[in-house]
């Protein structure tokens, strides 16, 4: 099946985000709408403790208005790798530095609207850094055992989809 984009136009352009309207032929000739959320790449990590401990960072996320429980992410910067990125929003966040990452996969979380691509690692190897937010960023550190994080998805306590797909393949990692 083809599918042609007849007509595009920006609606917003805002600091981290973009939505454009296209226009499309569909395969049967007809044409129809579809709004697309432009972001840039970003990349989210697992991290696990010395202790075996996951650390989950809980912040504020205005869509849901409320505190959400993940792991740590953000947005790549121009030119940047998405390990090196991984291991910057680690530190920023967390104050952990991984020595190591071990990547697991790319994923598109909203592929119906949005263009965001997502590079999932896992670090184990974990040493003292420092932390530094940005100046709109309040992030509490947690940390769980592996039981306590699924229980918490189990739960509806954990939502957030990468942080759920990350505990799952740790967790089938562990398994083998």
């Amino acid at each position: 099946m083809s599918y042609e984009v007849v007509k595009s136009e920006k609606k917003y352009d805002g600091a981290f985000l973009s939505v454009k309207k296209d226009e499309i032929l569909m395969p049967d000739g007809k044409t129809a709408f579809r709004e697309v959320v432009e972001r840039g790449a970003a990349t989210a990590i697992l991290p696990i403790d010395s202790m075996g401990n996951i650390i989950l960072v809980r912040q504020y996320r205005h869509p849901f208005q409320e505190m959400i429980l993940e792991i740590p992410a953000g947005i790549m910067e121009e030119g940047e790798e998405p390990a090196e990125c991984a291991k910057r929003e680690l530190e920023e966040e967390t104050g952990f530095k991984a020595k190591e990452l071990e990547f697991i996969c790319e994923m598109y979380p909203t592929p119906g609207f949005c263009m965001e691509k997502l590079y999932l690692y896992i670090a184990d190897e974990l040493e003292q850094g420092k932390q530094h937010f940005d100046e709109d960023e309040f992030i509490e550190v947690e940390k769980y055992t592996l039981q306590q994080a699924l229980d918490m998805v189990r739960d509806g306590k954990i939502k957030d989809a990468k942080t759920i797909l990350l505990l799952f393949a740790y967790q089938a990692k562990k398994a083998i």
